[in-house]
């Protein structure tokens, strides 16, 4: 869960990061500017967690 949520609010233009481990489920709020859903996907999936799908609200 930390080595998660660390990993994420180190990206540029994350603002906040809120890991729900019993849901399975990380929220964030990121400038879109800066970082993509999809990069931070991939930072969750070199930590070697699958990532089941990417949902994106504006």
């Amino acid at each position: 869960m930390q080595k998660i949520q660390g990993a994420l609010e180190k990206q540029a233009g994350v603002d906040t990061v809120k890991v729900l481990f019993n849901a399975a489920k990380v929220k964030t709020e990121f400038d879109a500017d800066q970082v993509s859903a999809d990069q931070l996907s991939n930072v969750v999936t070199d930590l070697g967690y699958e990532v089941k799908s990417v949902k994106v609200k504006s």
